[in-house]
């Protein structure tokens, strides 16, 4: 009778540590859902970590904070607290959010890590990050819609001058393949610490312009968007070097070497492609770097592109910036005036560190006569802008 009575409490108190684990502990942690978009347009973010100390949330939907960069003091992305159940997950609701695409990562014990629930990350130069879509405004222009689509490959190019087959992404409207007709070419261009992968992951380029064309609001083109450091012949994993750490800033990507050798790109695909190969079917434009490479090239070939954009220029002096390629700007700047352009198009933010440096280019067109359209937005060097910039410039094309 005791040997049974011992059984029998044995087994009550197998039940209740069951019992008691299954209340501790998600019964399947791998279907928790994060980030979750809600109907009222807040998002819930969740995180199980049960041993953790703090779980925190950092994203460009909370206020920015000042971090140091080589550029100095910059807007970074703001963190804020998650709160933890008796389970050990973590979670946070934010304030209802205005339509956009937002990028976040977690910050566990300090350790910064991607989202374990969400597969939807980007990389930029050597961190990754995830995104979502809070829809139902300006972030539609960034979804996949329910319209007819590009289609998106990955050439390779012959550079002579850069003795080497470099790797570009391309975009052909929808309708490209079944026509025999010639299309106008945007060349889009990256900045620091990205590839010829970037406009398309972080920019959203194709879905933009798939969504663009469709609604009637910009000419089908084609856009090309190649990788702007010299020393590589893909982005970082796409190339022959393998699988190596990633570099913000590569050697020779702001030493004039690209733009010298730019015209070896715009060969390729005017042989390649059904392309209208003139001035008036070319545009350049560029973020950043990109902007800074857009200002030179379309100066340097002063009769090639017949439209310009500048979005967030890293118009700045630069020590390596020695080659011929920036010799004589101001005299360049009004060969490409007298040229003629029929947009050259301006955007920066105002909390942008590369702000004032933008304000002083303008200052230099109003100088030389050479006519130009301004766009001023909020905030400050961020894909948010760029985004904006690339739904706004587009449209003006080809028109």
């Amino acid at each position: 009778m005791m040997k049974k009575n011992v059984f029998f409490l044995l087994c009550l108190i197998l039940v209740g540590f069951q019992s008691s684990y299954a209340q501790e502990v998600p019964k399947e942690p791998e279907n928790i859902i994060s980030p979750e978009v809600n109907a009222d347009r807040t998002v819930t973010f969740r995180f199980f970590a049960p041993k953790a100390d703090t779980v925190q949330v950092t994203s460009d939907f909370l206020p920015p904070v000042k971090v140091m960069s080589r550029f100095g003091l910059v807007d970074g992305p703001g963190t804020i607290n998650l709160t933890k159940d008796k389970n050990g997950l973590w979670s946070y609701i934010s304030k209802p959010l205005d339509s956009e695409l937002y990028s976040y990562s977690f910050v566990v014990d300090g350790i910064k890590t991607t989202d374990p629930n969400s597969p939807y990350a980007l990389r930029n130069s050597a961190s990754m990050t995830n995104i979502f879509i809070v829809d139902k405004g300006r972030a539609d222009l960034y979804k996949t819609n329910d319209v007819l689509h590009g289609t998106v490959t990955h050439n390779w190019y012959p550079s002579a001058g850069l003795k080497m087959n470099r790797r570009l992404t391309i975009y052909t409207p929808a309708g490209y393949e079944q026509s025999s007709e010639k299309y106008p070419v945007l060349y889009l261009l990256h900045g620091a610490g990205g590839d010829e992968e970037s406009w398309a992951a972080h920019g959203r380029a194709i879905q933009i312009l798939d969504n663009l064309i469709a609604q009637g609001k910009a000419k089908p083109m084609i856009v090309v968007m190649p990788n702007g450091n010299v020393v590589q012949d893909a982005g970082y994993g796409y190339g022959k070097d393998g699988f190596y750490k990633p570099q913000f800033l590569l050697p020779q990507s702001m030493n004039g070497v690209y733009e010298a050798n730019f015209m070896d790109i715009v060969s390729y695909v005017e042989k390649t492609f059904r392309v209208k190969n003139n001035k008036e079917n070319r545009a350049i434009a560029g973020l950043s770097m990109g902007g800074f490479h857009t200002m030179h090239i379309s100066r340097y070939y002063p009769n090639t592109f017949d439209y310009v954009g500048l979005f967030s220029a890293a118009i700045m002096p630069r020590e390596d910036a020695t080659g011929k390629v920036y010799s004589n700007l101001d005299e360049t700047l009004k060969v490409q005036k007298n040229n003629g352009l029929k947009l050259y198009w301006i955007a920066i933010g105002k909390d942008d560190f590369l702000y004032q440096a933008n304000i002083d280019f303008k200052k230099k067109l109003d100088g030389i006569g050479l006519k130009y359209e301004y766009l001023e937005t909020g905030e400050g060097h961020i894909w948010k802008n760029w985004r904006i910039y690339l739904a706004e410039f587009a449209p003006r094309l080809f028109r």
